[in-house]
């Protein structure tokens, strides 16, 4: 049997028809550009996170970037980060010219640890951007703790974890701006680039939608120097049409997890994802991690079982930050995670013999 990464196969054929006609609708409107459909889903996507204000953007790496810049942070700044990311975290901080500040991750949530934030803490010190990585809420009343009384700015991540909770409270909903992907393998996935700012600040959502259109709220009238990053109609209206499958979706994700846990327990010389106290965890990406990760990923591979490696190299050790002078060993909890974490197959629709086949191979591998 062979089992891909991803599969959209369950998620996007039941709804074909139901897409395909609010995609005519928007054809047949005319106005394709911050019309109702944004409005429609902005409303629904912020009821959805608990927020008051949720502001359409282009992608999730300018959620990040306009979140900063209406938040004021910029060059002379240092922004905290998670060592343990995908780029794009550090990509925004550096596009409005301040500095990243990494911090390493828990071991074993693989989050940004929430008792490492402190030390990090400088006079430059301006913001802390938590990123729930792989579907697991951080540990955000800790975090905000910190925020609070260092008097920081938080802006949360929140690509890969909607839905998720800390505590009882949903992801994308404790900072003062929050930033999210709809990219299309994201749990709720557009079909083709498309992000978005949650926020409980009105005159922050106010300033994200001048930013996001020329620094214009009205055609023609500019009154800051922004950019051009809207969410489109087209993609808006596939997106109302998900968001109401998300909770199923989520739910079906939770119970493939819940499978590998139970298939993969035991096993000498593999670590399962573990969910810290209080958060909860959508499952993104189900992730494990051995010494003999490179290994395992080509026997599965050979047995017709796809795999990806969530990231292969950390942010301080890509060309793009050797200016920084980082060396190899500067954040070994980012380095090691990046040398032995795999992500398995896990997409709405598997069964629970897809996870069997994808357990038997690697149990059989360390056998």
């Amino acid at each position: 049997m062979n089992i891909p990464f991803l599969s959209f196969d369950e998620q996007h054929n039941p709804l074909r028809e139901e897409i395909l006609s609010v995609i005519t609708r928007v054809y047949d409107s005319k106005w394709y550009v911050l019309g109702q459909q944004v409005e429609a889903f902005e409303a629904a996507y912020s009821s959805f996170s608990g927020t008051a204000h949720c502001v359409g953007v282009a992608n999730g790496l300018d959620a990040l970037v306009l979140s900063l810049r209406a938040l004021g942070i910029g060059p002379g700044d240092e922004v905290l980060v998670p060592s343990n990311t995908y780029i794009a975290t550090w990509l925004a901080v550096s596009h409005v010219g301040a500095t990243c500040v990494p911090v390493e991750p828990d071991p074993f949530t693989y989050n940004i640890d929430s008792t490492r934030i402190e030390e990090a803490i400088t006079p430059r010190t301006r913001a802390i951007i938590p990123v729930h990585l792989y579907g697991q809420a951080c540990e955000m009343p800790a975090i905000m703790a910190v925020a609070q009384r260092h008097g920081l700015f938080v802006i949360e991540d929140n690509a890969q974890a909607q839905g998720a909770t800390a505590h009882g409270r949903l992801a994308g909903s404790f900072g003062q701006a929050n930033a999210t992907s709809f990219y299309p393998g994201k749990n709720l996935g557009a079909l083709g680039d498309a992000g978005a700012v949650t926020t409980n600040d009105e005159a922050l959502a106010h300033k994200l939608q001048r930013l996001r259109n020329y620094g214009s709220m009205q055609k023609y009238y500019n009154e800051i120097i922004g950019y051009n990053s809207r969410l489109d109609e087209l993609q808006a209206a596939v997106l109302l049409v998900k968001l109401r499958y998300l909770q199923q979706w989520t739910q079906q994700r939770q119970q493939i997890a819940a499978w590998y846990q139970q298939q993969l327990a035991g096993i000498s010389g593999l670590q399962l994802p573990q969910t810290a106290v209080g958060s909860t965890h959508v499952y993104h990406l189900y992730v494990i991690r051995t010494a003999q990760r490179d290994a395992l990923q080509q026997y599965l591979a050979a047995a017709g079982i796809a795999t990806l490696i969530h990231y292969p190299i950390p942010p301080h050790l890509q060309l793009a930050y050797r200016s920084l002078g980082y060396q190899a060993g500067a954040l070994p909890i980012a380095e090691e995670l990046a040398a032995t974490c795999l992500s398995l197959p896990l997409w709405p629709g598997m069964t629970e013999e897809h996870v069997g086949v994808v357990a038997a191979a690697i149990a059989k591998f360390f056998t």
